[in-house]
């Protein structure tokens, strides 16, 4: 895991979070511009799958459990993905909420990924 790519997904996944919560409670539908914030985000994850995936092979492995980083990380991975889809199925102002509120729960997962790798003692 590269903690500079993960500040990048928590700006990436709070500042599309907060902007959907917004948009939603003022009444706007999903749009081009909260779906891209969903979609980056479930990118930018499945590159960190990758990165991690090689990560412990190059000898930079995790402070904590390497299950549980895995089960959040791949957890983060479908929650913008699904919240996308209810978006694009469910086309009311409250599928925005719903798309902003998932990247808010994917920023708090980042920020326990990180923990996870960085900070615990084995």
């Amino acid at each position: 895991m590269l903690e500079w790519f993960t500040w990048v997904q928590l700006a990436v996944a709070i500042v599309g979070g907060m902007l959907a919560v917004i948009l939603g409670l003022i009444g706007r539908r999903p749009s081009d511009l909260t779906m891209a914030f969903a979609g980056v985000s479930a990118l930018l994850l499945l590159v960190q799958i990758a990165v991690t995936i090689a990560s412990p092979l190059m000898g930079n492995e995790p402070t904590g459990s390497l299950l549980e980083f895995y089960l959040y990380l791949f957890t983060a991975f479908l929650i913008p993905i699904v919240a996308g889809f209810w978006a694009l199925v469910d086309r009311t102002r409250w599928s925005t909420v719903v798309v902003g509120v998932a990247l808010i729960a994917v920023a708090i997962m980042l920020a326990r990924m990180n923990v996870i790798w960085f900070v615990q003692s084995a």
